[in-house]
């Protein structure tokens, strides 16, 4: 049996892509397996170069809330890539796209796009310090923020899934400023600004950690750093790259009603293009350069098709907001099947979801923090991705990475997902 096109589509990337991929978590090391080589993608469905149909719960880690290719996003793309797609300038897709977000982020009075989630926290913490006059920042275990130095500390995501909770390259003068806390863990907040007095500039978190799994907050917890945080003279940073308007239309701030002073955005405003934001009160912003003091730029920030693309996808989501609650009641049904299933094979199994971000741990109890997602059984969750892929799933390749629904997922679908893993799962116990 000669080799499948996806195998020698990753045998040509080994020769030319470092590692053979663009990022870490691609590789599909953490399951055992070699990476699906993506064709095209359709709705709820991604076909490999072999032609393989999979239903798709990646979704490009957050932002394909309508599913992949869908017309919504596509509409006007075509009129705005004859026009041009960069120009070193301001445009007025920038201005319409910034009124979008501010409208459905109260807490965000002036914005700055940018390229990336990584490109969004660097600035927001850049500003954190200028605005405070601080240098440290506390960042919680296991939440991943990107990949600049002073963040890949203590990091999730790909550097969990590598056994590297820090990364080769960083520098102790860049790390030395990042304190870590625990996740859910106020006293864990309040000791490290009772060690550091009057030295901490920001408090960053993901309002949903979707970096370590999906954890969702306890109760009291954001609440309890937007005190802290006032109290001790800190700015709060909420990190909703992948929650913003995916866990409802103003993400998490809608859902809990805290309004932290900075906020930082991306892939869901760009339609999947690669974007980024960060936003927050005026007094802050307007430090920012021409303005102020504090140095950003980008020579592809605002790229006109990202905002067009963003622009439809965020018009689209104010009037159409019965997704969230069909998201929540999707992800609601695969929490009480796959725990179920497990309970029947005898499969320590659990689900964490929160509005269509969710993970399948292979653990008794859903945990609340990095040290109990570490207790995870990963040699399961590899057996139990390599044989759902057989059957055409896509799912995490990792146990550290969340799952995304999209509203191209329907009832119908959900229920042959939770057939197969049923089957699965006997064959597991």
């Amino acid at each position: 049996m000669g080799r499948s096109r996806n195998e020698t589509c990753y045998e040509q990337a080994l020769e030319v892509l470092a590692g053979g991929v663009d990022s870490p978590v691609r590789a599909f090391h953490a399951v055992g397996e070699m990476p699906v080589f993506a064709e095209h993608a359709k709705g709820a469905y991604v076909y490999d170069e072999d032609g393989k149909a999979y239903m798709d719960f990646i979704g490009s880690w957050g932002p394909m809330i309508l599913g992949h290719a869908s017309d919504v996003q596509l509409d006007g793309i075509e009129e705005v890539l004859k026009k041009g797609t960069s120009f070193g300038l301001p445009s007025k897709l920038e201005t319409m796209t910034a009124r979008a977000v501010e409208e459905a982020f109260p807490s965000i009075e002036k914005i700055r796009f940018v390229n990336s989630g990584t490109e969004a926290v660097m600035s927001a913490i850049r500003l954190a310090r200028g605005a405070t006059g601080r240098d440290k920042i506390i960042k919680f275990a296991g939440g991943y923020h990107g990949h600049a130095d002073a963040l890949l500390v203590d990091a999730g995501s790909g550097s969990l899934t590598y056994g590297t909770p820090s990364s080769a390259g960083v520098t102790k003068g860049a790390a030395k400023d990042t304190l870590t806390a625990r996740y859910n863990d106020l006293n864990s907040v309040r000791a490290l600004f009772q060690a550091y007095p009057d030295q901490v500039a920001a408090v960053i978190v993901e309002p949903v950690a979707g970096n370590m799994g999906v954890i969702a907050p306890e109760d009291g917890f954001l609440e309890g750093l937007r005190e802290l945080t006032r109290n001790e003279g800190a700015l709060l940073i909420f990190d909703e790259v992948i929650t913003g308007f995916r866990t409802a239309f103003g993400g998490m701030q809608e859902v809990t009603g805290i309004q932290p002073d900075l906020t930082t955005l991306g892939k869901i405003i760009g339609g999947g293009m690669p974007v980024g934001a960060f936003g927050g009160r005026e007094e802050v912003m307007s430090l920012l350069a021409p303005q102020g003091p504090v140095y950003q730029a980008g020579t592809l920030s605002g790229n006109p098709v990202a905002m067009k693309m963003g622009l439809n996808l965020i018009g689209y989501l104010k009037e159409h907001q019965e997704i969230y609650p069909k998201l929540e009641r999707l992800g609601e049904r695969i929490k009480q099947g796959i725990e179920e299933k497990g309970k029947d094979n005898g499969i320590p199994v659990s689900v964490s979801h929160q509005n269509g971000m969710l993970t399948i741990f292979f653990r008794s109890e859903v945990p609340k923090n990095l040290e109990e997602v570490q207790q995870s059984d990963t040699r399961r969750y590899a057996l139990f991705h390599q044989k759902m892929r057989k059957r055409g799933y896509l799912l995490a390749p990792s146990q550290f990475e969340g799952m995304f629904l999209s509203d191209a997922h329907t009832d119908e679908m959900i229920s042959l997902f939770l057939l197969d893993a049923g089957e699965v799962f006997e064959e597991l116990s």
